[in-house]
């Protein structure tokens, strides 16, 4: 087996064309390209959507890089092998958004010439895409707009922001988007930990009427003792994940009974080994996955999952949409579908 000969990063910062609020008006994106002993090389990428992108980049550098190269190019066994060197640095977070970078680029390297959802397995040839929005702070009339955008695209389900200071402009937003997206459109709410146990139980009576798809992160996203109970005491179901980075924090969170979703973020958890790990948990709990963003890797993880799930898809704000691909794209959209292009590997050419 061919062995790891080098890492190489390269950092690139988006705007985003619609700000996700005053403190994040840019996605960053640490690239990392693997080279082999044999002379292959493939690309996967580290994120993050505010601040650590130049700690990320400099874990890489200066502690990955020296403890990775010489490793057999396997991605489980490399994942294993740094996830354990890095334990002193934390076991999740900035070590785990890192570890993601060498770890989809040793994925892009095991598909060869074959697209990703291939190798995994496909379930199905395509997926359903949602309309999501970081729109806590548009003004209604924007958030009716957004939510008319969706509905003229045919999605089947939809996703806004709850959790401000006062219920009642959370109702009148719920309300507003129910009436604009009609009955038969699932919605779902995101409260992105803002709320207590009391708040949450008072939020989603009032919230009620509106028939609600899922609750999502309305605690903090390690308050199992809190969510199970919020869990046993509303008919709404709770998803909770993209702010867990371990798959002992997403066991935790399935043994305590304290979701219905599991909501993994590809490069939060460290990669596709973990999130793949992550999928096998939850399927042996019979909750389903529903992947975390990044629409043109968690498209294709998709296709592969157990469970059916759905693809979120947030306004603008896609890798391809924020300038950061050359076409040809590894997903298509197409309607309400997302389907894989065919391109081998994980299928990313980043723009220069």
């Amino acid at each position: 087996m061919s062995v790891v000969k080098d890492l190489r990063t390269s950092l690139r910062t988006a705007p985003l064309r619609r700000p996700w609020g005053p403190d994040v008006p840019a996605n960053h994106v640490i690239v990392c390209e693997v080279t082999l002993s044999d002379g292959r090389a493939g690309t996967g990428f580290s994120w993050t959507p505010q601040i650590g992108a130049h700690a990320v980049r400099a874990l890489l550098d200066h502690d990955v890089r020296d403890a990775l190269i010489g490793l057999p190019a396997h991605p489980e066994l490399v994942w294993d092998r740094l996830s354990k060197h890095l334990d002193e640095a934390g076991r999740g977070g900035l070590t785990t958004i890192a570890l993601a970078g060498v770890d989809l680029a040793l994925w892009d390297l095991r598909c060869g010439e074959r697209p990703l959802a291939d190798v995994l397995g496909p379930r199905r040839a395509s997926v359903p895409v949602y309309g999501s929005g970081v729109n806590l702070h548009y003004p209604l009339d924007e958030l009716i707009a957004q939510a008319g955008r969706w509905k003229a695209a045919g999605f089947p389900a939809v996703k806004i922001k709850v959790g401000r200071p006062d219920l009642g402009e959370d109702v009148e937003r719920v309300a507003a988007v129910r009436e604009v997206v009609g009955p038969d459109t699932l919605l779902m709410v995101d409260a992105n930990q803002r709320w207590d146990l009391h708040r949450a139980r008072r939020a989603l009576a009032a919230l009620e009427p509106y028939d609600l798809c899922w609750i999502e992160e309305p605690l903090p996203a390690d308050d199992l003792p809190a969510l199970a109970e919020l869990r046993r005491g509303v008919g709404v179901p709770v998803a909770v994940g993209e702010n867990v980075y371990t798959t002992h924090g997403f066991r935790d969170l399935l043994v305590a009974g304290a979701c219905d979703v599991v909501q993994p973020n590809v490069v939060r958890v460290g990669g596709i080994t973990p999130f793949l790990r992550i999928a096998e948990l939850a399927r042996a709990f019979d909750v389903p996955v529903y992947p975390h963003l990044l629409t043109e890797v968690s498209g294709q993880l998709a296709l592969a999952l157990p469970h059916p799930a759905m693809v979120e898809l947030v306004e603008d704000a896609s890798l391809a949409d924020l300038g950061l691909l050359a076409e040809p794209y590894p997903v298509r959209v197409e309607g309400a579908e997302l389907r894989s292009a065919g391109r081998p590997g994980l299928g990313l050419t980043w723009a220069t």
